[in-house]
């Protein structure tokens, strides 16, 4: 009977996923049927867990049979990410657009994100005290206990990393690994790899110009042929979105959210607060907010849906560049950094408000100036270097928390609601890195204007 069942779902889902086919034929736009398939889930995912829960036998296999598209939609676009970044910066350099602002582009970059990050910090301290948010109200069970052992043997590997040591983390020792994606800083590492290779083949074109020509061909025509293959893949994103929020809407915990209601509604306040930072920082450069949030929508929605900022970073990309404007250097330095220097959501305001939370327990008044100053500072620091000990929020949060001498068993109490609320971390981690190439691209004036000014979204 259950086979049947999880057959019945399984049908339900080709035909609403016949049905976004039906509107792209129809040539409805990119955004509608992002949405469209975001809704669908929504419903379809919440019916589910309504008539089976969260750990039903029916659950459990129609959700395995629907990873295929959703988990599988994920992996093409982390396929393509190493080779779409090493080609892009490479090609870059071929291009000569890189060649004049390398050092300018890099310290903007760095510094948008980690100033953003510095303010996300300052939001999520004032939304844990508004709130009044305190971690002495949090309860563990099994789960939370488990989740707090693991935490503490990684705890160790953080204490132990000092600053300098996560920044080596950076810098590739075997570049070929770090193509495979092997290391939480693979991505970093490959920008630089592909940096050094780009200021080869300039002292390679003084020399011999012959040489350096071919070699821009050959880039050239593997760029042609990358951009192919994450244009094929984009054409999917409906359907992944589709696939990946009805997981979410069926398995998701609703009873622990409602008890941890207060600090699930205070971390997306926060959230929105650093979203309508960003809007503001590009009305300060003089450019439309609502175009940034129109043609940006899409790519945030999937961030939103998939929680990877890694997985995202092909649509990064393309709406950096199609969208609003962006140099492609620029595009593949903001989107890359983005990934492991200065996350708003995951290194910024979830670290500060959990410090806030635990401050009292330690004997330590979160409202004084000296505490918030520290917290801030250590925040931001903190986020340079989070990738070199791979984890995003949960490691942030453990590297802050240690630095504070703050207990971190409060990062396990909160294990119910974690993945509500990486979605909207991780869609603001995207927004940050996109901001950050915006502001970059139009600082070095290598911004496109009216594309920016254009209404609609670009066809993939």
């Amino acid at each position: 009977m259950n086979t049947f069942l999880i057959f019945v779902n399984v049908l339900v889902l080709l035909l609403l996923m016949f049905g976004l086919f039906l509107m792209q034929k129809k040539h409805v736009s990119f955004s509608k049927r992002v949405f469209t398939g975001l809704g669908l889930g929504i419903i379809f995912g919440y019916i589910i867990h309504v008539i089976y829960g969260t750990g039903h036998e029916v659950t459990v296999g129609t959700i395995d049979w629907f990873s295929i598209v959703g988990s599988g939609y994920v992996k093409l676009l982390q396929m393509v990410v190493m080779p779409l970044v090493f080609i892009s910066i490479v090609g870059a350099f071929t291009k000569l657009r890189l060649t004049k602002n390398i050092g300018k582009i890099s310290f903007l970059v760095i510094g948008i994100l980690l100033v953003t990050t510095a303010i996300s910090a300052a939001i999520g301290i004032g939304s844990a005290l508004g709130f009044g948010l305190d971690g002495i109200e949090l309860t563990a069970g099994d789960a939370e206990n488990a989740r707090n052992e693991q935490l503490q043997e990684r705890a160790v590997t953080v204490e132990n990393m000092t600053i300098p040591q996560q920044i080596l983390e950076l810098i590739p020792s075997n570049p070929f690994l770090d193509l495979t994606g092997a290391r939480a800083t693979s991505t970093i590492a490959v920008v630089v790899f592909a940096v050094f290779v780009g200021i080869g083949y300039l002292g390679v074109k003084r020399k011999d110009p012959e040489h350096a020509e071919f070699f821009a061909k050959i880039i050239d025509s593997l760029y042609t042929v990358i951009i192919r293959v994450v244009t094929l893949i984009l054409r999917l994103t409906p359907y992944g979105i589709l696939a990946i929020i009805t997981k979410v809407a069926a398995t998701s915990d609703y009873d622990a959210i409602m008890k941890l209601g207060k600090f699930v509604v205070a971390s997306y306040v926060a959230l929105i607060l650093v979203f309508i930072v960003h809007l503001l920082l590009l009305s300060f450069a003089k450019l439309n907010p609502v175009n940034y949030v129109k043609k940006g929508l899409p790519t945030l929605t999937f961030a939103f849906t998939s929680r990877t900022s890694a997985g995202t970073l092909p649509m990064t990309i393309k709406t950096q560049t199609k969208d609003f404007g962006v140099s492609e250097g620029i595009a593949n330095f903001a989107g890359s950094f983005g990934l492991s220097i200065g996350q708003n959501g995951c290194a910024g305001v979830y670290p500060a408000m959990l410090a806030v939370m635990v401050a009292p327990a330690a004997g330590v008044d979160p409202t004084s100036p000296s505490f918030i100053i520290s917290l801030i500072l250590v925040v931001a620091i903190s986020s340079f270097g989070v990738a070199g000990v791979g984890g995003g929020a949960t490691f942030a949060a453990l590297i802050v928390l240690s630095v504070m001498n703050l207990p971190i068993a409060i990062v396990g109490l909160l294990i119910s609601v974690e993945p509500l609320i990486d979605m909207g971390r991780t869609a603001v981690n995207v927004s940050g890195a996109m901001t950050s190439g915006i502001l970059t691209s139009r600082a070095t004036g290598e911004f496109e204007n009216e594309v920016y000014q254009q209404q609609n979204v670009v066809e993939v």
